[in-house]
């Protein structure tokens, strides 16, 4: 089954340029695109992607508030599932300050606009998945900056009374980057096992994906921006 994507971004040789490179993998379909943020709203509802690659600065309506929406949208009709479309928000490398705040409304990762077309076809099939969250070590970055800010921590210790001290640890390693692959060796553990702790942290949590984790890392203190996130 090929994963479906929308192309919401306000320049023409932009979207051009990504589904012509998207078209050539045998397992993606681009179905639709948006030149701006309302665009996208409508065209999310009309033909249910599986992945978004959002511009954040648009006209009409901004990439923030679009993928707000759709998220919101999607939550209220599926009644609180997880399913729905993954959001990848499109950047230049360290430019957008929107780009904490768009992970946070539920955004599943970044994408730098000049990747190659290697990175860009994985980068939608790991979204598409829901399995990692992008580029870590850029995304830890620009997560631990936002994160710092006084105005955006906002520490919410109750949500995570449901989990166990391993699922804590589970989220505190996830929240750093590592990948199941990597939390199995630093624990002990098999893959197989780190990855059933992850997927219990999200239905817990109610995170869309490993993204959100990382937010609610970071807002509820489990991990402290720093040398130790770059």
């Amino acid at each position: 089954m090929s994963i479906r994507v929308l192309i919401a971004d306000d320049q023409a040789l932009v979207r051009a340029g990504f589904r012509v490179l998207l078209e050539t993998a045998p397992d993606i379909e681009v179905i639709g695109e948006a030149e701006n943020g309302e665009d996208a709203v409508t065209l999310a509802a009309e033909l249910s992607p599986d992945v978004i690659l959002m511009d954040i600065r648009m006209p009409k309506m901004d990439g923030l508030e679009a993928t707000r929406r759709i998220l919101q949208e999607s939550h209220s009709a599926s009644e609180g599932s997880t399913a729905g479309p993954r959001v990848l928000v499109l950047t230049t490398f360290d430019a957008d300050t929107y780009v904490y705040e768009a992970l946070r409304v539920g955004a599943s990762g970044f994408l730098l606009k000049d990747t190659d077309t290697a990175q860009l076809i994985q980068a939608v099939r790991v979204v598409a998945d829901g399995e990692a969250l992008l580029a870590p070590s850029v995304t830890r970055r620009l997560i631990a900056e936002f994160a710092s800010r006084p105005e955006v921590r906002r520490a919410h210790p109750k949500e995570l009374d449901s989990l166990t001290e391993r699922e804590l640890e589970i989220l505190t390693l996830v929240a750093r980057g590592l990948c199941n692959q990597e939390i199995a060796e630093t624990l002990f553990i098999s893959p197989a096992t780190a990855k059933t702790h992850v997927s219990r942290v999200m239905m817990k949590l109610q995170a869309r994906d490993r993204a959100q984790l990382v937010v609610m890392a970071y807002e509820a203190g489990l991990v402290v921006p720093g040398p130790e996130s770059n």
